[in-house]
């Protein structure tokens, strides 16, 4: 049976993607920072599929999941979270802090990653749309997810002699944990959907398909693929602005 690792597997996409992959046929380990709903998760799953702990922003968490784990098919790299804050206000700590899960941590999953994938095996990170499509209060995550789109294409260069596959999925607003704040936010999400040209936001699930899909694309590597329903062709919503919006009220 084939292994895979989806670190942040514990919830919103990591676990739709744990869900896709165990339904192909693969031996999933849910990683998470929180052990407990890895544990849950995997149990979720059933057999043989298990929940194990790692904090990506430390190396030797990281490396002692890969090291326990042994040779694997696929590594999905989902963790990551956001903060909110002009530049000109944003603490130099909060910003250090989503670099080093976003941007850092997908660096660590990387490099111990590609120390145990198999001839074949595929590396898929999920990126964001904000890679590419500025927004106002995220300098922070859109710098990070811009710099793992770069690192997506290195490793796959250093890594394709190996017959080794490295590719990333940016995906648009979808509803997650990691969004519920700011849905919550009134006319976030619906300056979004406005800014889509299909017409809504996405799901885990949406997410998820192409993950399976980049871990069975045999001739695929490098690749940044925009999930998004059309929205980077247009402009993202002005988060802050609803924020503060909502603050005066």
């Amino acid at each position: 049976m084939s292994t895979a690792i989806v670190v942040g597997g514990a919830s919103g996409i990591g676990w739709a993607s744990a869900q896709a992959l165990a339904a192909d046929g693969y031996h999933v380990v849910v990683a998470d920072v929180n052990l407990e709903g890895a544990r849950n998760r995997a149990a979720e799953l059933g057999e043989p599929h298990r929940g194990e702990f790692v904090d990506v922003a430390d190396e030797d968490s990281v490396a002692a999941l890969f090291t326990q784990t042994g040779p694997v098919e696929a590594v999905v790299s989902c963790a990551g979270f956001s903060t909110l804050g002009l530049v000109v206000d944003l603490p130099v700590d909060q910003f250090r802090a989503v670099i080093d899960v976003c941007l850092t941590g997908a660096f660590l999953v990387a490099k111990h990653a590609g120390r145990h994938l198999v001839a074949g095996g595929s590396l898929v990170s999920i990126s964001s749309l904000n890679a590419r499509q500025p927004a106002v209060g995220m300098a922070a995550y859109c710098s990070a997810k811009a710099g793992l789109s770069m690192l997506t294409q290195v490793a796959a260069l250093e890594w394709a002699p190996h017959g080794i596959r490295v590719n990333a999925v940016a995906p648009g607003f979808v509803h997650t944990p990691l969004t519920e704040g700011a849905a919550l936010v009134p006319g976030v999400v619906e300056e979004y959907v406005e800014n889509t040209p299909l017409g809504r936001a996405g799901t885990p699930e949406d997410v998820a398909e192409a993950v399976l899909f980049l871990t069975k694309a045999a001739w695929l590597t490098g690749e940044v693929l925009d999930l998004n329903g059309g929205a980077h062709m247009k402009r993202y919503p002005d988060i802050i602005g609803h924020v503060t919006k909502l603050a005066s009220s």
